[in-house]
């Protein structure tokens, strides 16, 4: 059991590693792309680095998986050495990590509302005139097309693990050890009556 646990944590660590480097890999590209959609529709290719937005493996895009990574590999060790409180510290971790996949879920789905909302706040006419869903889209062709196969690998491994993570046993009393306490000393006479 524990190598199979320590497996899926490694499986999920693999997992998390797979975004910064396909980032890392193609994130330039998607960049360009992005950049050429917004010279087309006449805007300055310099608004999403201004707000915030980046395709490449900067910033929390590779701090914040590969901290998820690194956490599921120690886990896989504890569990390879057979730690007793490597169980509650797995639930501790996956808990945690599968709400996060539920916000960058979310995220991605609402990503261009998201911008679209945001850019007009920023008080720049240039940034409010965007047709926020063409960049995205453009961004995301810049990227293979095996890289949303492997955004669901991701999700699938990481809530498949969620749900197979061993449940901490309870706390059992151990029962009475009878067998260490002193037996009571026999003495002539107890138990007869005296006149």
């Amino acid at each position: 059991m524990d190598t199979f646990i320590a497996v899926m944590h490694l499986l999920v660590a693999a997992a998390f590693v797979g975004i910064p480097l396909v980032r890392h890999r193609h994130g330039p590209a998607a960049t360009v792309t992005a950049h050429a959609e917004l010279d087309r529709q006449g805007v300055r290719t310099t608004v999403p680095a201004e707000n915030g937005m980046r395709f490449d493996a900067g910033g929390h895009e590779t701090t914040v998986p590969a901290s998820v990574a690194a956490a599921m590999a120690v886990l896989a060790g504890l569990h390879v050495a057979g730690a007793a409180w490597a169980v509650p510290l797995t639930w501790g971790a996956l808990a945690p990590v599968a709400i996060g996949d539920c916000l960058i879920i979310h995220s991605d789905r609402t990503a261009a509302a998201s911008v679209r909302a945001a850019f007009p706040r920023t008080g720049d006419p240039g940034p409010a005139r965007v047709d926020v869903p063409a960049p995205l889209a453009a961004a995301e062709r810049g990227f293979p097309a095996w890289t949303w196969t492997l955004e669901k690998a991701r999700h699938t491994t990481v809530f498949g693990s969620s749900a197979l993570a061993p449940r901490p046993s309870p706390s059992r009393r151990s029962p009475p050890d009878t067998a260490a306490r002193p037996r009571p000393r026999h003495r002539p006479g107890a138990g007869r009556v005296s006149f």
